[in-house]
């Protein structure tokens, strides 16, 4: 570890400023073709978790479905040090663990399946109009947990992901690729999440 990166660390530790709880990144596919690029996230989980984070969450875009198994059984046997659970767009089970990766799930996608299990239950009489409320719709979403700091690596671009649940996240975008991302670029996105003052659309 570098100078610079010790001086970083020694800033966000030092400061009274919070750390995000639950953190999530947003890559595409071809950021995982990258030689490097899947132990670029179990370096990711290390930095995310000895910085205080409870969850990571992790978005990949995906244009070619072919890709997607292979992508699956990659991320599944990550390095990790917590518990991995990795959902593909066709699973249907909620994502439970401290780390969660959604392989081409549009956040559209999620909140329509979130409506549509709404209705199911206002055709059976089990819910009324009237009674819906916004935790009717966050109980049926697979992510249900709100990110702190979305980080987005490459480009100003935010992919069609926790479109519901990252409405008053911290977004960090950085030029640097993927497979360019260090430690420092992660902490960088820290201090500068420290350096905000949360509104929660207020």
């Amino acid at each position: 570890m570098g100078l610079y990166d010790r001086y970083l660390a020694a800033r966000i530790r030092l400061s009274d400023a919070e750390l995000p709880e639950t953190v999530a990144v947003v890559i595409t596919e071809r950021d995982l073709l990258e030689s490097g690029a899947y132990d670029t996230m179990s370096e990711l989980l290390e930095w995310a978790f000895g910085f205080g984070a409870d969850r990571v969450v992790v978005y990949v875009s995906v244009l070619d479905t072919e890709v997607v198994p292979t992508l699956r059984r990659e991320l599944a046997a990550l390095d990790s040090p917590h518990p991995v659970a990795v959902r593909g767009p066709d699973d249907e089970e909620r994502a439970e663990a401290p780390v969660q990766i959604s392989i081409g799930l549009g956040g559209k996608h999620e909140f329509a399946t979130a409506v549509q299990g709404i209705a199911e239950d206002v055709d059976t009489g089990a819910l009324t109009p009237e009674m819906i409320t916004e935790e009717d719709i966050e109980q049926r979403l697979v992510f249900p947990t709100a990110p702190d700091l979305v980080i987005k690596t490459g480009a100003e671009r935010l992919s069609d992901f926790m479109i519901w649940q990252s409405v008053y996240s911290e977004l960090y975008f950085t030029d640097v690729n993927w497979r360019n991302f260090r430690r420092r670029d992660y902490l960088r996105a820290l201090r500068d999440y420290q350096e905000r003052q949360r509104r929660f659309g207020r």
